[in-house]
């Protein structure tokens, strides 16, 4: 049976920032699912808040098994996915995201007020919400595959670290001098890394 691959992004919204990547891995049924009103994607007046994004990420699911790849904030989603859906979501490959565990302790950029800055039309509430805290990661028990960073100054390799603790069935790759966006800026690097933990 085919498994989709899911490719959610972070706060910017667009899912583009994983395409590098993709392009670079076996072809697949592949859905990029951009936040609307996030960075500078239009706006949508179904999508007043973050609860809003996972049942717009969940109408791309599909039926069959899926890979869900997630980027910072869309971490967070995905793994409620597959706490949701423990049958239908077959690995999970996160990018620099805390999950939505309480990253108390962890010291890190403020992200927001740059967030502002470049993209003065985002939704309000990208800067004002807070998920909360996530007590339940132990629960996703799919194989993940954590990518970080050790020059990201907003999610802090030892987010990679404390993350990879909570979750039953977890790896964590480092990538040496990569940042946030590590899945755009190193794509060459992490092809080979993914792919096999696909065929795995």
């Amino acid at each position: 049976m085919t498994v989709r691959r899911l490719y959610l992004p972070g706060a910017s919204g667009d899912a583009r920032i994983w395409q590098p990547l993709s392009d670079l891995l076996p072809e697949a049924d592949s859905r990029f699912i951009s936040w609307p009103g996030l960075g500078n994607q239009p706006h949508d007046p179904a999508i007043t808040g973050f609860d809003a994004l996972t049942p717009l990420a969940e109408s791309h699911m599909g039926d069959g098994p899926v890979d869900i790849f997630a980027q910072s904030m869309g971490g967070v989603i995905a793994l409620h996915l597959a706490r949701k859906y423990p049958k239908r979501v077959r690995k999970l490959i996160l990018a620099v995201t805390s999950g939505g565990f309480d990253m108390s302790g962890i010291d890190r950029f403020n992200w927001r007020p740059d967030y502002r800055r470049n993209f003065p039309n985002a939704a309000n509430w990208i800067t004002d919400y807070a998920p909360p805290a996530a007590t339940d990661l132990p629960d996703v028990t799919q194989p993940c595959l954590l990518l970080f960073g050790d020059n990201d100054p907003i999610s802090p390799v030892e987010t990679g670290y404390r993350l990879k603790s909570m979750l039953p069935d977890a790896r964590l790759y480092i990538v040496s001098g990569g940042a946030h966006d590590l899945i755009h800026s190193h794509a060459n690097h992490l092809a080979p890394v993914v792919s096999d933990f696909l065929k795995a």
